[in-house]
């Protein structure tokens, strides 16, 4: 069967049912340790309830089925011990109105058998135990989501950290409160994090990682991708990192909570992701890349390492007010299909080959810029940046740079580029209101566009606007100045 999306229901312990003081339940045989837990409740009036139980059940009943001669032989410890044999966690005799009182043969069973019995006053229904179980079983899955995510907020922000492995590693080690190794393709650990658990269990944990190795050689049966054990008490669990990388993550715990599970699984995702970018070819040319960038190669010479010639910007908001997250940028990442992603700030920045043509996705706004070579990705920037401002203010999944032939065009450059700073110098001074001027232009003088595309209030928009008028000492309401202005714009 499939590994469940989300952890399981957690049990409830029979301490806790037996701490609602609304129940009334009292402990009168078997074990009175913490341990015993009670997976869901169960009534049944059956002499022999075997072929009905699936195990972990607090199984009720009122006394129906027990015969009248039943204290005298064998019939209450062949019953605890069918019980017993089912897997049952425990058994509730509910007094009135069939028996006053709960029968001495009945306890002194569950003693011998070890099966914890409960006293269910009169006033206490069946129904009324059931739903305290379910109560509490919702109670403790509350608690557990809430657990798993905010681990899986915890490793998500280890992983953006600049030492993102042994940063993932001390997080996953705290959140499941004990030891969380890295094993490298040679089965040697290569990282480590939380309290040592041991040399047998250390042992035996290094023994469990080389079961789920992938097979090296062809035609080889592939090794399972999980596996657990227990060994002196310790819970182990080993995860594949990744088809072909050849690491392991391998964790040792105390005890086994139901989402241990998934916050090791996500932990596993996040380092899959990380050890397959530093050994991957395409990894390793990014980083060569970048440092050859660093170092003072002009962009065009790197441009082969990283996959292409011509390339697209790609600015990007995620739709509502949360900034997007390392783990969001990357998805971002890859569904258009680059690794190539700065995730800083509000906005969420993409260098994409531009035989990969974006598409509109669910819950982002994106701005892309014109085809460019390398040496022009600065300028790229700039488009997707100003694409992106006219979707959020247009409110379009998608809006692209358009770079078609203009009038603009049949103006040589230089002259253009004179003349728009000769007619801009008054404003360009001020960059905020060089850059009202053009969002507000660009969007036909809507003053409410204008103020979403710029992250700013209406007000602000109309303040700045009647500055650069004042500035310019021109009507802006005339349109035949609002096209000199945008020609300006355009070379400045």
């Amino acid at each position: 069967m499939p590994e469940a999306a989300v952890p399981p229901t957690p049990p409830v312990r029979l301490s806790a049912l037996l701490a609602r003081e609304d129940l009334a339940l009292r402990r009168i045989a078997g074990p009175a340790g913490p341990d015993t837990v009670v997976h869901w409740v169960h009534t049944s009036e059956m002499a022999d309830p075997y072929p009905y139980l699936l195990g972990g059940e607090l199984l009720l009943t009122a006394g129906v089925h027990i015969p009248e001669a039943a204290g005298t032989g064998t019939y209450f410890d062949d019953y605890v011990s069918r019980i017993v044999a089912a897997g049952g966690a425990a058994l509730g005799f509910g007094v009135a109105p069939v028996h006053d009182t709960v029968p001495r043969a009945l306890v002194e069973a569950c003693d011998r058998r070890g099966l914890p019995l409960l006293e269910v006053p009169p006033q206490t229904t069946f129904s009324g135990v059931a739903r305290a179980v379910w109560q509490l079983m919702a109670q403790a899955r509350l608690a557990e989501l809430r657990r798993v995510t905010e681990a899986q907020q915890s490793l998500a922000a280890a992983a953006s950290r600049p030492d993102p492995v042994p940063s993932v590693l001390r997080r996953l080690a705290q959140r499941l409160g004990g030891r969380a190794v890295l094993y490298g393709p040679e089965g040697a650990e290569v990282a480590g994090a939380g309290r040592e658990p041991g040399s047998a269990v250390t042992s035996a944990l290094a023994g469990l990682a080389g079961v789920v190795r992938p097979a090296e050689g062809p035609g080889e049966r592939p090794a399972p991708t999980s596996a657990t054990d227990t060994v002196s008490g310790t819970h182990l669990a080993v995860y594949a990192l990744g088809a072909g990388h050849g690491f392991v993550l391998g964790v040792a715990t105390a005890h086994r909570a139901p989402g241990d599970h998934t916050i090791a699984s996500v932990a596993a995702v996040l380092l899959s992701l990380l050890t397959g970018e530093q050994h991957s070819g395409s990894g390793a040319a990014r980083s060569a890349a970048l440092v050859r960038l660093l170092l003072g190669a002009p962009p065009e010479e790197v441009a082969s390492l990283l996959g292409g010639e011509r390339w697209l910007v790609v600015h990007a908001r995620p739709d509502g007010d949360a900034a997007p997250d390392p783990v969001a940028a990357s998805a971002l990442g890859a569904a258009l299909g680059s690794a190539l992603v700065d995730p800083a700030g509000d906005t969420v920045r993409v260098l994409v080959p531009a035989d990969r043509a974006p598409a509109p996705l669910p819950g982002w706004t994106l701005g892309v810029s014109a085809a460019v070579a390398p040496p022009d990705w600065p300028v790229a920037d700039t488009q997707a940046a100003r694409a992106l401002a006219r979707a959020r203010a247009t409110r379009a999944p998608l809006l692209r740079h358009s770079a078609r032939p203009a009038l603009a065009d049949l103006v040589p450059a230089d002259e253009a580029a004179a003349h728009a700073r000769t007619l801009l110098a008054p404003v360009t001074a001020h960059p905020a209101l060089t850059e009202t001027l053009r969002a507000w232009l660009s969007l036909h003088g809507s003053w409410d566009r204008t103020a979403v595309a710029l992250s700013v209030h209406r007000n602000t928009v109309r303040q700045r606007i009647a500055r650069c008028a004042a500035l310019l000492e021109t009507d802006l309401d005339d349109p035949d100045t609002r096209m000199e202005l945008w020609f300006a714009l355009r070379h400045v």
